[in-house]
């Protein structure tokens, strides 16, 4: 007595349900995501040992290039008029000030959002009497909290 060889049926699994749904989560985490503002200016910073979170938003951003130039930016909700309505939208102002300057603008930036955390990112080739200006300035002006940024040291 032969034995017959059942058929094999064969199985299809269809991919299009699992694409549609990878496509959709990728396209909830593009439109979700907060990208880093662009900085006013880049720089290169010096190295050290510590490693400090910086919050993502509440910053005030003071950049020291090499060649003396003071950037001060931060990010404030304004009202702008889009086709005859008022939209409420983040808006980041960056201006360019001197060392004599560079307090009085922290002081107006803070008056907008109090909880600002002042940053200084200078660059390891910026003069230290700029810094040293840019501190003395912030110190007159009752500044004494901030943070400089740095760049983790590989070994």
């Amino acid at each position: 007595m032969a034995i017959k060889k059942k058929r094999r049926v064969s199985i299809t699994i269809d991919m299009t349900p699992m694409v549609d749904i990878a496509f959709l989560l990728l396209i909830f985490y593009m439109a979700t995501t907060t990208f880093k503002p662009p900085e006013a200016r880049a720089v290169e910073l010096p190295q050290s040992h510590s490693m400090i979170e910086l919050p993502a938003k509440d910053i005030i951003n003071i950049t020291v290039t090499q060649h003396d130039s003071i950037y001060v930016d931060w990010v404030e909700i304004a009202t702008i008029e889009i086709d005859g309505q008022e939209v409420q939208t983040t808006v980041r102002v960056v201006r360019t000030v001197d060392k004599y300057s560079v307090a009085p603008e922290i002081l107006r930036a803070r008056a907008k959002n109090i909880r600002a955390l002042v940053v200084i990112k200078a660059d390891r080739r910026a003069p230290y009497g700029t810094m040293e200006d840019v501190m003395t300035a912030m110190q007159e002006n009752n500044l004494e909290r901030f943070l400089i940024i740095t760049d983790q040291e590989t070994e």
